[in-house]
């Protein structure tokens, strides 16, 4: 699927009781940057109110109904599995209404593990009505090993890394995006999870890649890329420290080859979700990412972006601001302040690295 092809679609979100919980993730990204697609939400849970009502920083007004007959009233194309759940399980309060959703006709689209053209009972579901399933995790048959093609990209390349999972690493690099095409900027987000692509239309799930080849996603993510993108902002996956979800972040620290890396954090945790392991201080975190590329291709951490939202407007201000002097780095909440000052601060690092010392040889000017 293109992005062309994106825009056709008029979506009922389905979040069953995960509409405000972070399993909801997937629904946010959309409702936050796809808005205008979205044409309803399917919660029982909040049914008669409008995501404005329940999650105002979304800025849709979608509005919200119980179940996929009502839904059906908004004219909907598809039906988009708003839920990221652990180990990408379809859970059991969502069977009933895809099921339904395919008997009238809707596309099915989901970025979960657990594969919509598996399960039985929804494949007969969308065959009575010709229904089309869509399975956005499914990786390309033909990627290839990693090549080191990736080091000599024309374009820069800065890859979100995070403390955590579901630290807004591709929110930040999507709101980074939208600000440095105000300031007219050649800037290309390149997605690496389900959320992302059905956001910018395209992409590689790259943690559904089979080990030896998540390397060589990243590659071709960094390669494909538009000829005239002068800088690749990659959306992050895991955390180095994450017992279950480290190998997709290697993945992509080692496929993407960035030359700047961008560090997500949400303020006040001190384990990884689900598990004992310690999150170490942020300093200590800048150190082990460029300890981690040092000898591979070196990149530093050019900003910090923190997650803000469980904070008051002064409490945000002031950890913010204590970040930044924590690590000697930009440091803002790009969805509560624009993502201005990050953009800023990765323009002002590019010049700094060898890429920009190799390009300036090459062209004879500086970038």
């Amino acid at each position: 699927m293109d992005s062309r092809t994106a825009q056709l679609r008029r979506y009922a979100v389905l979040t069953e009781g995960h509409l405000t919980g972070i399993h909801g993730k997937t629904a946010h990204g959309v409702l936050r940057f796809r808005a205008s697609e979205v044409a309803v939400v399917v919660d029982s849970t909040f049914a008669g109110r409008s995501v404005r009502d329940v999650l105002p920083a979304l800025g849709s007004d979608a509005p919200i109904v119980a179940s996929i007959a009502e839904a059906l009233a908004f004219r909907p194309t598809s039906l988009l599995v708003g839920v990221a759940t652990d180990g990408g399980t379809i859970p059991p309060a969502l069977r009933e209404p895809i099921v339904a959703a395919a008997e009238a006709g809707l596309e099915i689209v989901s970025g979960l593990h657990e594969l919509l053209r598996d399960d039985p009972q929804i494949v007969a579901a969308a065959k009575r009505s010709g229904a089309r399933l869509w399975d956005v995790r499914v990786p390309p048959d033909d990627i290839p090993v990693f090549s080191g093609a990736a080091y000599d990209a024309s374009a820069y390349v800065v890859l979100a890394v995070g403390s955590d999972c579901a630290v807004g690493k591709m929110t930040a690099m999507l709101e980074v995006e939208r600000a440095a095409l105000a300031e007219g900027a050649r800037t290309e987000f390149l997605a690496t999870g389900q959320t992302g692509i059905m956001i910018s239309g395209k992409g590689i799930s790259v943690d559904r890649v089979i080990s030896d080849f998540a390397t060589g996603a990243a590659e071709q993510l960094v390669v494909g890329a538009r000829p005239d993108s002068e800088v690749l902002l990659v959306e992050g996956q895991g955390a180095i420290f994450h017992p279950a979800y480290a190998p997709v972040t290697f993945g992509l620290l080692y496929g993407s080859a960035p030359d700047l890396l961008i560090l997500c954090h949400r303020p006040n945790t001190k384990r990884i979700g689900g598990f004992r392991t310690e999150i170490p201080e942020l300093r200590e975190l800048v150190r082990a990412h460029e300890d981690i590329v040092r000898h591979v291709k070196p990149a530093r951490v050019a900003a910090v972006v923190l997650d803000t939202s469980a904070l008051d407007t002064e409490a945000a201000a002031a950890t913010i601001e204590a970040t930044q002097r924590e690590t000697g780095l930009p440091t803002d909440d790009p969805v509560r302040n624009g993502g201005t000052t990050i953009w800023r601060a990765i323009s002002a690092a590019l010049t700094t690295t060898k890429k920009a010392a190799r390009l300036a040889t090459r062209n004879g000017s500086p970038r």
